[in-house]
């Protein structure tokens, strides 16, 4: 079962619609379900407590108001770590395929 603080997509109408934050999940007076709390991750954000089974927030799709709604993970990227280089500083360019253009900000 996902848990608090897993970031998930929520699709609507089987279309990718918003990211959410869980917040928290709460067993609800209805043996099997569940009282989940989503941050959405909207401006503003906006918080709301869904009644849901434990196969809805895995992913199983569910209807709201008749609407089809499913919640996704968004899985963690680990990226690579920069190594420190022999001096202690760590090498922030190596392995770079492509270098960018630094613009400063200029005051004025």
């Amino acid at each position: 079962m996902r848990r608090e603080g897993d970031i998930v997509l929520i699709y609507y109408q089987d279309q990718p619609g918003m990211f959410a934050r869980i917040e928290s999940i709460e067993p609800d007076f209805k043996k099997s379900w569940y009282q989940v709390t989503l941050l959405l991750l909207t401006i503003p954000t906006q918080a709301v407590t869904w009644i849901l089974r434990e196969s809805y927030i895995d992913g199983a799709p569910f209807t709201m108001s008749g609407m089809a709604i499913r919640l996704e993970e968004v899985k963690r990227v680990e990226g690579k770590k920069a190594e420190p280089e022999e001096d202690g500083k760590a090498n922030l360019h190596k392995g770079l395929e492509s270098t960018g253009k630094v613009i400063p900000f200029k005051k004025g």
